[in-house]
């Protein structure tokens, strides 16, 4: 008999590959400056989204060191993280004393149906292979309330991107890790998929050492509680 096929969504590469980085990972990028001013004003306009209907509860789903959780809850959300590697974990801890932040996966986010007003996917989607696009999302509008809010922040395009090399000259890590592009309008299609409605989306060309777009799309449960 031949070997069982590989799962598609078998993300222990991953993991590994971010707890041997996450010491480099956290010094490298400790806050938003690696953000464009245009990148925060997306970041901005959904932490005033969801602090405006009285739930502050966000999901950082990947939230890594937590830099983003902090830059959020810094704008009156009540942040939770989540994320695969228990040494990004470690970290966020460590540098963001007080912060919610535990490990999970974006496939089966260990949280209750309807927890959250908003969730953030910033960067997060991208080591997810296309086969398990669609369970991120789902699981993403699960977790969120009825008028709730989801921004997505990805590297817009098309195929993959081996981030062995990039790791090994900045860090000296020898990994394996690949970053899957997706199209904004394949976001968006996955997003409607499961059950969101697009609100606006913003793309930006690559600037600096970046060698893709920037793309972030802000979308809405569209349902009214009560």
């Amino acid at each position: 008999m031949g070997s069982a096929p590989a799962d598609p969504l078998d993300l222990h590469g991953v993991r590994r590959a971010y707890d041997i980085v996450a010491e480099d990972y956290a010094t490298f990028l400790p806050d938003t400056r690696a953000e464009s001013p245009l990148d925060l004003a997306m970041v901005d306009a959904f932490a005033a989204a969801v602090t405006s209907g009285g739930d502050t509860r966000v999901l950082d789903a990947g939230c890594g060191p937590g830099r983003m959780s902090r830059y959020l809850t810094n704008r009156g959300c009540l942040v939770y993280g989540v994320d695969l590697s228990p040494g990004m974990i470690v970290r966020a801890r460590r540098d963001h004393p007080g912060l919610m932040v535990t490990v999970g996966s974006l496939t089966a986010l260990p949280y209750p149906d309807g927890r959250f007003a908003g969730v953030l996917l910033w960067y997060s989607t991208i080591h997810t292979p296309p086969a398990g696009q669609a369970r991120v999302f789902a699981e993403a509008a699960r977790v969120l309330r009825p008028s709730g809010h989801l921004l997505v922040g990805f590297q817009a395009g098309e195929g993959t991107r081996d981030l062995s090399g990039p790791y090994r000259r900045r860090f000296g890590h020898e990994i394996r890790l690949e970053r899957h592009r997706y199209t904004v309008d394949q976001v968006a299609a996955e997003i409607e998929a499961a059950g969101l409605r697009e609100e606006c989306r913003l793309v930006r060309r690559a600037r600096g050492t970046e060698r893709d777009d920037q793309a972030f799309l802000l979308a809405t449960t569209g349902r009214v509680s009560g």
